[in-house]
């Protein structure tokens, strides 16, 4: 942990890819990114259906159009906010004030124990629609794969935003204080006596 500083090393670093990819916040949010791709593709593709003798499309989670609308809402902001974070991620080495990876380290901590919250909500809602439709509104069996699909990867989002919410706590337990250190106690001249 020497040279380090809210888990990164010192300010100024060479990128190096593989390093990076190797990380297990790295992987646990480019899975959520997946995730979320799914979870919005799923919705999209196949989540209206209309039966038979009607031409309106309807969402298949028991003709309630908010649990569509939240599935596809979560699914587009949480890919944007991987995005984003993955983008702080490979910046993060370059950032030489302390306080200021603090406060990206703080942000991660706060965004992911927020979306995991979000998508244990949003698999609880989605799974009681699911449960609540019924058989005649889907009389041909259209999109319940893509159904299932979204509140299975709904479910494993709410484990994959909650390790990145223990990996940033971690990052945020091991820091350095060797740049505040130095900082406040610069080695002082000696005072001559006369």
């Amino acid at each position: 942990m020497e040279g380090m500083a809210y888990g990164a090393g010192k300010a100024g670093g060479a990128f190096n890819p593989i390093t990076f990819f190797q990380q297990p916040h790295t992987i646990l949010r480019i899975l959520s990114w997946f995730f979320s791709i799914v979870i919005f593709g799923s919705i999209a593709n196949e989540g209206y259906v209309n039966r038979p003798d009607e031409t309106q499309e309807f969402c298949i989670f028991n003709r309630n159009q908010n649990a569509c609308n939240y599935g596809l809402f979560m699914g587009t902001m949480a890919f944007l906010c991987c995005l984003a974070f993955l983008a702080l991620d490979v910046y993060f080495p370059q950032i030489s004030s302390v306080k200021d990876r603090r406060k990206a380290v703080l942000a991660d901590v706060g965004v992911s124990a927020f979306w995991s919250f979000m998508w244990f909500v949003g698999f609880c809602f989605l799974t009681n629609q699911w449960q609540a439709a019924k058989q005649e509104d889907n009389p041909l069996r259209e999109g319940g794969d893509a159904a299932r699909a979204a509140i299975t990867f709904a479910f494993f989002s709410i484990f994959t935003w909650g390790g990145l919410t223990l990996c940033s706590m971690e990052r945020l337990k091991s820091v350095s204080f060797q740049e505040e250190y130095q900082k406040l106690f610069t080695p002082q001249l000696p005072i001559p006596l006369i």
